[in-house]
Parts: C-alpha cells; sequence; structure tokens
C-alpha cells in the first residue's frame, strides 16, 4: 500500500527498512574504551574526546545507530501489549509464497510475533507448487470460476504436496528461524470435516467445510508454538477434500475467537477505484463492505476474500484484514504499526 511505501518516521517498521540491518534484532553493546587506547584513529570514539585530559564520556545515544533499534522497539510495546497473549490466524500465499525474499520475511515476522507472546496459526495453501507437480506428472491444471477442478488423480497431488512438500518445507524454515512449528492438515485431530461444494460435478473434490474442531491445536498456542495447517480436510466417510485457504483460516479464527485474520495477497487491499493502486481503503466496516460490493467496487477475486473476512468477522473474530503480501514484513507493518499494510474490516 502507499502508506506502508512511504515509511513515515512515526512508522516503527519504516525505521527498520531505512536502517543498514532491516532486521529487527537488539543492538550489540557499545564498545568499551580503554584509557590507553590511541582513540584518536576511530573517528566516533574521537568525537567522545573531552577536554586535554582524552577522558572519554558517554556517547550521544541519538548518533549511535543501535538507538534506532531501540526506538523502534519502544514505540512497538504499545502494540505488543495490545496483542499479547491473542490469536492471530494468518493466510499465507500469493507473491509471498512465490518469492524467497518474502518467505524469508513472512517466516521472520511469524517468529518475532510468537517470541513477544502472540499465538501463531499459519495456513497456507499453495497452488503454485501443485501446478508445478501436475505438470512435471503430465497432469494439465483446470480451473472453473477460480476454483481448481479436483478429480480422484489430482486429489491425490493436492494432498502429496501440500500436506507433504509445502507444509514441511514452512515447518522446517519456522524451525530453523527460532520458534516451534507443528506441521498439521486439516484431516488431523478432526480440525476441519469437509463436505461437497454445491458444485461438486463441476469442481470434484473441491470441499467447503461442515464443522471445525479446535482441541488439537489449544495446547500448541498454548505453548506458544504455531501450528502450520494445510489446507485439505476429509469427510466423515474419510474422502480427502482440497479446501480453500482463506475458507479455512477464516473458519480456524472463528472457532479459536482469534483477535486478528489476515490474509496475505497480491494487491494492496480494497480498493475505492480498482484501477488506481493509491485509492487504498485503510479502515471499512461491513455495512461498508456490501455497500462496494453492491456498487461493483468490490469483484472478482476480491469478493471470495471478502466474504471470507465478513464471515469470520460474524462469528466473533475481532478484525479481519486484506494486506498486501508483496511488501517485505507485512504482516509487522499491520500489526505492530498504525500504518497498516492493507485494508482492515470491522465488524
Amino acid at each position: 500500500m502507499l502508506a506502508a511505501k512511504t515509511f513515515s518516521l512515526s512508522s516503527p517498521v519504516s525505521k527498520v527498512s531505512n536502517s543498514p540491518d532491516s532486521s529487527l534484532i537488539f543492538p550489540k553493546s557499545i564498545p568499551a574504551i580503554k584509557a590507553n587506547r590511541n582513540i584518536l584513529s576511530n573517528p566516533f570514539q574521537a568525537s567522545c574526546l573531552k577536554t586535554s585530559l582524552e577522558s572519554v564520556i558517554a556517547p550521544d545515544v541519538q548518533s549511535y545507530p543501535g538507538a534506532t533499534r531501540v526506538k523502534i522497539l519502544s514505540e512497538a510495546l504499545p502494540f505488543i501489549q495490545k496483542f499479547r497473549g491473542k490469536t492471530i490466524v494468518v493466510k499465507y500465499g500469493g507473491a509471498a509464497m512465490k518469492s524467497e525474499a518474502l518467505q524469508a520475511s513472512v517466516i521472520a515476522d511469524l517468529v518475532l510475533l510468537s517470541c513477544v507472546g502472540m499465538r501463531i496459526v499459519f495456513v497456507h495453501g499453495g497452488g503454485p507448487e501443485i501446478n508445478q507437480w501436475l505438470g512435471k506428472l503430465g497432469i494439465k491444471p483446470n480451473f472453473l470460476n477460480g476454483l481448481r477442478v479436483t478429480d480422484a488423480s489430482t486429489m491425490e497431488i493436492v494432498s502429496m504436496v501440500l500436506v507433504g512438500k509445502v507444509n514441511k518445507h514452512l515447518v522446517s524454515l519456522i524451525n530453523k528461524a527460532g520458534a516451534t512449528a507443528v506441521g498439521l492438515s486439516g484431516i488431523d485431530g478432526h480440525l476441519l470435516t469437509a463436505r461437497p461444494s454445491p458444485n461438486s460435478e463441476q469442481l470434484g473434490f473441491v470441499g467447503d467445510i461442515a464443522s471445525v474442531d479446535p482441541s488439537v491445536l489449544r495446547p500448541l498456542i498454548d505453548n506458544y508454538h504455531i501450528p502450520v495447517i494445510a489446507s485439505v480436510a476429509a469427510d466423515k466417510t474419510g474422502q480427502s477434500y482440497n479446501i480453500n485457504a482463506d475458507t479455512a483460516a477464516g473458519e480456524l479464527a472463528a472457532a479459536l475467537g482469534a483477535e486478528k485474520l489476515l490474509l496475505l495477497t497480491d494487491v494492496a487491499g480494497i480498493l475505492e477505484d480498482r484501477n488506481d493502486p493509491g485509492s487504498l481503503v485503510k479502515q471499512i466496516d461491513i455495512k461498508g463492505v456490501k455497500k462496494m460490493t453492491d456498487d461493483g467496487k468490490i469483484a472478482g477475486g476480491m469478493i471470495p476474500k471478502v466474504n471470507c473476512c465478513v464471515r469470520s468477522l460474524a462469528q466473533g473474530v475481532k478484525t479481519a484484514s486484506i494486506i498486501d503480501g508483496r511488501l517485505q514484513h507485512s504482516l509487522l507493518l499491520e500489526i505492530l504499526t498504525d500504518e497498516g499494510a492493507g485494508t482492515m474490516i470491522t465488524g
């Protein structure tokens, strides 16, 4: 979003982007200066010289790069206090999944948010990876109204790729970054029970969510582990279904009584004018969303995302945001600053 790209001085994360090191880490301690050392050889230390006695005083903290990081952390404190102990459900996909740099940014954001006490639930799809493997096996992907047509052979590939490959790769990345992730699918622990979609004759094994049982998640998030959930579920007979990841995230957020639902997308958010990227709507309520939909301002692929948000809000989620996954550290921008990184929808 444009507001985020300007990186105003008041935005904690903007200062990270303008610093030599854009990662949120604590500053190293200022090196000690011994009295018998030739401090004139170091311009920074020489600036601390006081009169002919060559006594060293503490440098002005504002001139030290670490001060920027300290200020960032202090400005983030109110947001950390507000969301500490709260459940935040993040749906991961789009550009943030295709780019290694953006993927690393998302993983780093998740770990940081978990480390400061937020209960993170991470839901993912994996469309590009599925298409790649279907191509390797000579199966042509087919779509109907934006939904993948999933016959028996395609469903087998979907399960293999989402549950066996993408899910475990994300778990590995999170664990490597310093948090504890646990990989699951909707099938595990009866987490998601599926039913055939109304268009099952045309779509095949594409399912809707009949019910959610978050029991298997609660011990994990209570211990600040990060559940990583692949959007595959089964019906009561054990038949697997491909579930839209946005839908899965929204239903999980509702079942967990989440504070926030965040959908990472390839757009800036909801636009007042779809042809003007500068017309971002930063905040809107459900009534406003319905009016924009009736006026044709919300259309195409944005409709199911907005409907997912509205449904989760109606079931008790406090806020739902559609955020720009193309921005570095978009999760931190959305949660730890007033700038945001997309559109926040309220009840």
